[in-house]
Order: C-alpha cells, then sequence, then structure tokens
C-alpha cells in the first residue's frame, strides 16, 4: 500500500496521482483535467529568497525617505509615508490613515517577513515551527497588499499639484515604483508551492538541494 506522502490529489478534479520525481522546471498536469499538480520550484526557491530580502531593503528605504517636496511661495515642505499617516489622524481621517498604513506599510512588510521565514529553511529540508498557519496567514494577506495603488494615487495627487506648486519626486516615491514591481514578482510565487516542498522536497527540489 503506499504512502500518503507518494501520492497527490488535483486540487480541481480529486483525481489522484503517484507522485514523481521532477527535474528543474518541469511541472505535472492533471491527465483529468489539465490542472497543475505540483512543478520543480528549486529554481524559483533559488531566486526568491534575494527578491525577498531586496523588497525589504527597497521597503525600508520607501519608508524612511520623504515621498515628495513641494514648493509654493518660497516654503519647501516634505513628507514620508508615517508622516502622511500621522497628518491624517490629526485631520480626523483616523480610518483611513490606518487603512493606508495597513495596506501599505503592515501587510507588505508582514508577507516579506514570513515569506523569508518559511521560505529559508526550505532548501535545507526544515520545515519552522508554525509552518500551516504562516503559509496560510501569507494567502490572507496577499490581497491586503495594496503598494501599487498607493503609488498610483500618490501619482494622481502630484499630478493635480503640480499646477497650484512645484512638485519635487522624494526618494521613496522611486523607491515605491521600485517595490511595486519586485512585489509583482514575488507574488508570482504561489504560497501552494511551499507545501508542496515540505510534503515532497525530493520531487520538487531535487537531490542536489540537501544541506
Amino acid at each position: 500500500m503506499q504512502e500518503a506522502s507518494e501520492l497527490i490529489a488535483c486540487h480541481e478534479c480529486d483525481a489522484v496521482y503517484q507522485r514523481l520525481r521532477l527535474k528543474q522546471q518541469e511541472i505535472a498536469h492533471c491527465e483529468r483535467c489539465g490542472a497543475e499538480l505540483e512543478r520543480n520550484v528549486e529554481r524559483q526557491l533559488a531566486t526568491m529568497v534575494p527578491l525577498a530580502v531586496a523588497c525589504l531593503i527597497v521597503f525600508i528605504i520607501a519608508n524612511t525617505f520623504p515621498i515628495v517636496q513641494i514648493e509654493m511661495q518660497g516654503i519647501r515642505s516634505s513628507t514620508t509615508l508615517l508622516g502622511a499617516v500621522i497628518a491624517l489622524t490629526r485631520e480626523g481621517m483616523a480610518p483611513v490613515a490606518v487603512l493606508v498604513l495597513a495596506t501599505t506599510m503592515l501587510f507588505p512588510l508582514l508577507q516579506l517577513l514570513i515569506l523569508l521565514y518559511l521560505l529559508l529553511p526550505l532548501p535545507r529540508r526544515g520545515v519552522p515551527a508554525g509552518f500551516n498557519q504562516l503559509a496560510r496567514l501569507l494567502l490572507m494577506l496577499r490581497p491586503w497588499g495594496m503598494v501599487e495603488v498607493f503609488l498610483l494615487g500618490v501619482l494622481v495627487a502630484l499630478i493635480k499639484l503640480s499646477s497650484l506648486a512645484e512638485v519635487i519626486p522624494g526618494v521613496a516615491l522611486w523607491a515605491f515604483a521600485v517595490l511595486t514591481v519586485l512585489l509583482v514578482l514575488v507574488v508570482t510565487f504561489s504560497p501552494r508551492y511551499l507545501w508542496q516542498v515540505r510534503d515532497a522536497p525530493d520531487r520538487i527540489l531535487g537531490k542536489g538541494s540537501s544541506a
């Protein structure tokens, strides 16, 4: 009788198959419905860790430096994202401030930290504590990271302000643009692959990845 770890079920039609050892970039598909069963993600894992680290570095820059400088009648002012959140709170728009803080700072940062925590041990066949709960949390958080929406809103506001004052894009604005692109690349890595690697590391990663 085959062990459960030797079998895989299609998440679309529930057809059950024996797991195969996959080479790099190989993808196993369901013969009944054509859905993807699993794939060798050794290369994706190798690139996803440095990509997530790059995201963290750019994220820190984006939230440390001013987003924009505005000069009007000789008076120049600038603000960071956190400064904008504080300003919204002072203006009596606390719900909006909380939403901006959560979707552009807290949720994206939490996603990156969870992803790195889950990814780092996997090539050595390690499974971090709380793996299942954190992988599910990562899936739940993905729709709530809205850095690209924030960036679009800032660009629209700056275009409107440019007719009233001199607008100088800050370092953080460029950092948010880079962060948006990097996060799009990070999102291409499905959290579902984490469970596949955990359940069958030799088949998904290949024997060459063990420590």
